[in-house]
């Protein structure tokens, strides 16, 4: 017989646990400091001056003294914060452009998106030789396709039909833009519920637009939630065809921060505060929604 140290290979099994959650938990902190890096730089780099930032000072009060230089040149410091400030009007301006036109048109784009991707997983289309599957297809491959090659189409069809630098014509191209990747994850989501759901509700005497809404979209509504917050990212950050079909009016926040440059160079300490401005928002309806996503999936886990 063959004796067995149960204490030693009990020891063995601990040091060979600690070492996997060692291993593990250091490729996920390394990880995360390699994701926060590029924000913290952003952060910080909105309270150096011109020779800070020359020198690549990192950490505050310890490396430099921290400024409001680039918030004060936006009336964004506390000092300014109560008095005029024509820069702060703009960035105010462009901040509410691109919420309206970043909410608009991804809320238009989930609509939209949800009906085509109901569509594609609950009938059967054949359009020649596309079935379902080509379609979807078809949807995710204008992603593939560079922004570049609409830019010129976009801008004579823009001029034609006076939509050049317009909430509507940059909600509409925005649209465009995001739809794809909203069908793509809706798709999915209609295809985890089962039919027999609608075919109960059908049998009760709701219509299929009323089995749609009261039975499906419940049930989806976390994903939907998850494809209004990829959405929102994706256009909000959009920065092409914000500068090719706008030009007073309707700039966003991404022209805006692209713009901080002079005859000196780029202002970094502006264009760092602009940035980190920009991302507060969403911040605030990530971590928002986030909530209402963790409810929808608690909720429908509880039935």
């Amino acid at each position: 017989m063959v004796a067995i140290d149960l204490d030693k290979f009990a020891r063995r099994q601990r040091a060979r646990w600690w070492a996997m959650r060692i291993v593990v938990y250091g490729l996920l902190i390394s990880w995360a400091v390699v994701s926060f890096f590029p924000l913290f730089w952003t952060i910080s780099t909105s309270f150096k001056t011109a020779p800070d930032v020359m020198k690549g000072n990192m950490i505050p009060w310890l490396e430099f003294a921290p400024s409001w230089l680039g918030w004060r040149s936006l009336g964004l410091s506390p000092d300014a914060l109560m008095q005029t400030s024509t820069v702060r009007e703009e960035f105010m301006h462009r901040l509410f452009n691109s919420a309206i036109i970043s909410v608009t048109a991804s809320a238009l784009a989930v609509f939209l998106g949800s009906l085509a991707a109901y569509g594609l997983s609950r009938f059967s289309y054949k359009f020649g030789h596309m079935r379902n599957s080509d379609i979807s297809f078809f949807f995710l491959s204008q992603l593939i396709m560079p922004p570049v090659v609409l830019a010129l189409p976009f801008l004579v069809l823009y001029k034609q039909l006076a939509l050049l630098d317009t909430y509507s014509g940059l909600i509409a191209v925005y649209t465009l833009m995001v739809l794809p990747i909203v069908v793509w994850i809706m798709r999915d989501q209609f295809a985890t519920i089962p039919v027999e759901l609608e075919e109960a509700a059908l049998v009760d005497g709701l219509s299929i637009w009323g089995a749609f809404s009261r039975i499906i979209v419940p049930l989806v509504l976390p994903g939907m939630v998850a494809a209004f917050i990829l959405a929102l990212i994706l256009c909000w950050n959009e920065y092409f065809f914000a500068a090719l079909l706008t030009s007073t009016n309707t700039n966003t926040l991404p022209v805006m921060i692209a713009s901080q440059t002079g005859s000196q160079g780029i202002n970094w300490w502006s264009m760092a505060a602009l940035s980190t401005a920009g991302i507060l928002p969403l911040v605030f309806v990530g971590v928002l929604l986030e909530k209402h996503i963790i409810a929808g999936m608690t909720a429908g886990a509880v039935k």
